[in-house]
């Protein structure tokens, strides 16, 4: 588990309800070369899972771990400045078409699916590696960032996208198991 400090964020305000997802990747860390720039990764690949500590180089691939190529990847800035620091998502069930895989989402905003088209933002994702471009929101010179990276597993997790039908009952969603945790966001407007 983990303690929290006093601030309010992670629950210093008494009486107030915090929620806390975990992941856990390997035991520790290690350095992965496989891209071109060297990253720090703790991965779990059973669970198809890992956790990717990188220095941004401008455009330039990172090793994952994963052993899988990742359906989703969410990743931050963890040094702060007065540029983007928000919550990058990469997610392959919502590329917009003629996209390729440079289409992305942010977590903490509320607009829809922003697709560049441009090599500014992810460049590549594969079994290894993902690369990104030269975009300060995810790999600027000199600060350091913070991937969570998502490989699809059986039974375990499903990444995937669906469209709305408006009725009472929902549009259904087969996983093949029971989710213990679900996370939405609409693509296609505020």
């Amino acid at each position: 588990g983990f303690t929290t400090g006093t601030h309010r964020a992670t629950g210093g305000d008494s009486g107030n309800t915090m929620v806390s997802w975990n992941w856990k990747g390997a035991n520790g860390t290690a350095s992965n070369g496989d891209g071109s720039t060297t990253s720090t990764v703790s991965a779990n690949t059973t669970a198809g899972f890992s956790i990717v500590s990188y220095t941004g180089a401008g455009a330039t691939t990172y090793g994952h771990g994963l052993g899988a190529t990742p359906n989703v990847i969410i990743i931050k800035k963890r040094t702060s400045d007065t540029g983007n620091n928000n919550w990058f998502l990469y997610h392959d069930k919502v590329i917009t078409a003629g996209a390729s895989n440079k289409s992305f989402m942010t977590l903490n905003e509320t607009g829809a699916l922003t697709s560049n088209g441009t090599a500014t933002t992810f460049t590549s994702v594969s079994s290894t590696t993902f690369g990104v471009g030269t975009d300060d929101i995810i790999s600027e010179s000199s600060h350091t960032f913070i991937a969570y990276c998502f490989a699809e597993k059986k039974g375990y997790s499903k990444f995937g996208s669906y469209t709305g039908n408006l009725n009472a009952d929902g549009t259904f969603v087969y996983t093949g198991f029971s989710p213990a945790w679900i996370m939405i966001k609409r693509t296609d407007g505020g």
